[in-house]
């Protein structure tokens, strides 16, 4: 598809396709907007190949490195990529959406420290929106069970599947323990449940975290939203890379880019501008176009990046827990999140455990060499969990650019730095004795842990706040000093909580949509008024 396929100049235009682009996408198609999205990727296609080992998304051809992000921790230095499809990295994400908890929003200074991270709004301000992504998702979960759950005012849309033959273990192991498992929320259709659709109902299958369904029933944006959003009118341009966002007097007035499978140049036009590119792409594009000069917390963009101190644990057992052959990502144990009278280093705030056994294919893609090959033929016998410790916001971890060096559409290269605290790792490493104990409880005969650093939840970029010296975003995710750019993937968040950041994500957006639509309806009214009192 050529340019001349397309406008040129639209209301918005939203550069990402992933949670937060989709949402706010939702609002604005809503209120009559010309919208136009734009993705570096193309189409994830559906079918029994998304089963086999290389179906998996870091050894998709989704995985790009081709525009390279350095990345040095305490531990490595290596080049990392990044997903590049429609719906962005939801097509590889496992599911799961758990709200953030009521207190995730208030002030620990345990996590801040002296980082001045801080929500400009409360849990309750953001409710109404968890419930409307939930919906938009078709999220299926219990209530009632999880003791950290928040306050809710709708109940789930759906009722959760079966438990699997691992779930079932893991489930009676924690119960001995005196811990309270609870079903963990997820994006999936199960089927024929308060009139789910039948139509790609889950198989059951393992092939679900870190893969794209191949039937359609893990609820991803791609499946869920982007088709009712085209078939409104919304103009979608795959294979399209941001270059350049050009901006005048405070204003935004079009973007640069880069038709990825041409190398034909282009720019469009509109009134306002929506960036949700991830939490990497995002400040890359902002930095590259030199915004951060014209906003009074400029200095935050690219830094405070934050991503969980992630730890996977596997258990091996005497025998196959999962003989079934089912998807056993069923479970999350909050006991632990808020700190615990035995967990004496740290105090205060941990995190969550999630139930997670991967795939063969999985653990070849994440688990270092020789490892990886070693335990996949193994999986048979395993079980695990996985441990997401809160980590704390830091300046020093984020990015910057090298000028000197450009990738093939001219974008500069990006450096990124990245190290845990003393804390995030003893957070880590309690909540992963935990789940040894689980394990060793449900017959595990030994355990794995593996610390797992990719940037799947990275977050805090760009991040908002109520200082406008110490945050780049307003409370609905306006770029500070450019009256009509707004940031609303991942990169927003002052703080990373001890969740998924996937359903906060969605609701954010579109809550940050939901105010721009009433703002063009008041300036449609207000026009309207004026031509009236003129005649």
């Amino acid at each position: 598809m050529t340019t001349a396929d397309f406008e040129t100049s639209f209301d918005t235009i939203i550069i990402g396709s992933g949670f937060g682009g989709a949402m706010i996408a939702h609002e604005l198609v809503r209120a009559g907007e010309r919208v136009l999205m734009l993705e570096r990727g193309s189409w994830v296609a559906r079918g029994p190949h998304n089963w086999t080992p290389r179906g998996v998304g870091l050894l998709s051809t989704h995985y790009t490195t081709e525009t390279p992000y350095s990345v040095t921790t305490a531990r490595k230095r290596y080049t990392a990529g990044s997903f590049a499809c429609v719906g962005g990295q939801s097509v590889f994400y496992g599911g799961a959406s758990l709200r953030f908890r009521a207190d995730d929003f208030e002030a620990d200074s345990d996590i801040v420290a002296d980082s001045d991270a801080d929500w400009p709004y409360r849990y309750h301000q953001l409710e109404p929106f968890y419930a409307r992504a939930e919906e938009l998702l078709g999220i299926a979960g219990e209530s009632g069970v999880d003791p950290t759950e928040p306050p809710r005012s709708t109940p789930f849309p759906f009722e959760p599947g079966p438990l699997s033959r691992a779930s079932r273990a893991v489930a009676t192991a924690a119960h001995g323990l005196g811990l309270t498992p609870f079903r963990l929320p997820l994006a999936i259709n199960y089927g024929g449940r308060n009139g789910g659709d039948a139509t790609g109902r889950c198989v059951a299958c393992t092939s679900c975290d870190g893969y794209a369904c191949a039937v359609e029933a893990k609820n991803d944006v791609a499946t869920r939203l982007l088709p009712s959003l085209l078939a409104a009118g919304m103009q979608l341009r795959p294979n399209t890379v941001a270059v350049r966002l050009d901006a005048e007097r405070g204003r935004a007035t079009r973007v640069q880019c880069v038709d990825r499978e041409t190398g034909e140049t282009m720019h469009f036009e509109a009134r306002r501008f929506v960036l949700s590119a991830g939490a990497l792409a995002s400040p890359h594009l902002l930095l590259a176009s030199g915004l951060e000069r014209m906003n009074p917390g400029g200095r935050t963009v690219g830094h405070y990046l934050m991503r969980h101190c992630n730890a996977v644990v596997l258990g091996v057992f005497p025998w196959r827990p999962n003989s079934d052959a089912a998807f056993d990502k069923q479970l999350a144990i909050h006991d632990f999140y808020f700190g615990h009278p035995s967990i004496t280093s740290p105090r205060g705030k941990l995190g969550g455990i999630q139930q997670l056994t991967p795939p063969a294919g999985l653990v070849r893609a994440y688990l270092p060499r020789p490892f990886g090959a070693a335990l996949a033929p193994g999986v048979a016998l395993m079980s695990g969990l996985i441990v997401i410790a809160e980590d704390q916001p830091q300046w020093e971890n984020g990015m910057s650019l090298d000028a000197a060096r450009r990738d093939a559409f001219g974008l500069p290269h990006l450096r990124v730095q990245h190290r845990y605290t003393t804390r995030d790792r003893a957070a880590a490493r309690a909540l992963v004795g935990r789940a040894r104990a689980v394990l060793s409880a449900a017959g595990a005969v030994l355990s794995y842990a593996h610390s797992i650093e990719t940037f799947s939840h990275a977050v805090g970029t760009v991040r908002m706040g109520t200082d406008e010296r110490t945050s780049a975003l307003d409370q609905f995710c306006r770029f500070r000093g450019i009256d009509n750019l707004y940031v609303v993937d991942a990169s927003f968040m002052p703080r990373s909580a001890g969740v998924n950041p996937s359903l906060t994500i969605a609701a954010n957006a579109l809550r940050a949509g939901a105010h721009l639509a009433r703002s063009r309806v008041s300036a449609v009214a207000f026009a309207a008024g004026s031509a009236v009192a003129t005649r």
